[in-house]
């Protein structure tokens, strides 16, 4: 079995989503800089006009904090793609059926998998995303085959062909 690293869609696909994280650390700082460009440019004009620049603070304030925000996501995402890569490497991937069971919930059944044997289990998880449209994405692919490889203590990675990137679950809790 190869490592699942070894699979030139995943290194695409582990690319994508680092790109992703990338863009979004990116757009963090340039936020930042942005604020503290704008706060010079109000502090300035409003000592040569002797009264403040009415909202810059505001704005400010708001491209500060977003700004932050989106570079912390980023760096997680960073953060993400390398305990994914470091993984990846040394699992194969599990090919088998994708079924949706809730809205972010996914029962993944590898091959091999019986339905009818009460001691076979397919794996329960839960999408890690927050973004509607990667959720969707996920649903899209209901029934469908993808692949998946354990990448930490209670966490999983899935693809499919045709998808340009990696979507994280984590194990979820057996339904009573």
């Amino acid at each position: 079995m190869h490592p699942a690293a070894d699979d030139p869609h995943t290194r695409a696909a582990l690319e994508g989503y680092r790109a992703g994280a990338l863009r979004w650390l990116a757009g963090g700082v340039i936020a930042v800089v942005l604020a503290v460009l704008l706060g010079a440019v109000a502090v300035s004009l409003a000592e040569d006009r002797g009264r403040p620049v009415p909202l810059a603070g505001m704005v400010v304030v708001v491209l500060v904090v977003g700004g932050l925000g989106a570079a912390v996501a980023g760096l997680g995402g960073l953060a993400r793609a390398l305990r994914w890569h470091r993984a990846l490497t040394a699992v194969p991937w599990q090919r088998g059926l994708l079924r949706i069971a809730g809205p972010a919930i996914v029962a993944f059944e590898p091959e091999g998998y019986d339905e009818w044997d009460p001691a076979d289990e397919p794996v329960r998880l839960r999408l890690v995303s927050t973004s509607v449209w990667r959720t969707r994405q996920v649903q899209n692919l209901d029934g469908g085959e993808v692949r998946a490889a354990p990448v930490g203590s209670g966490q999983w990675v899935l693809t499919a062909e045709g998808l340009p990137t990696l979507y994280g679950a984590r194990a979820a809790r057996r339904p009573r």
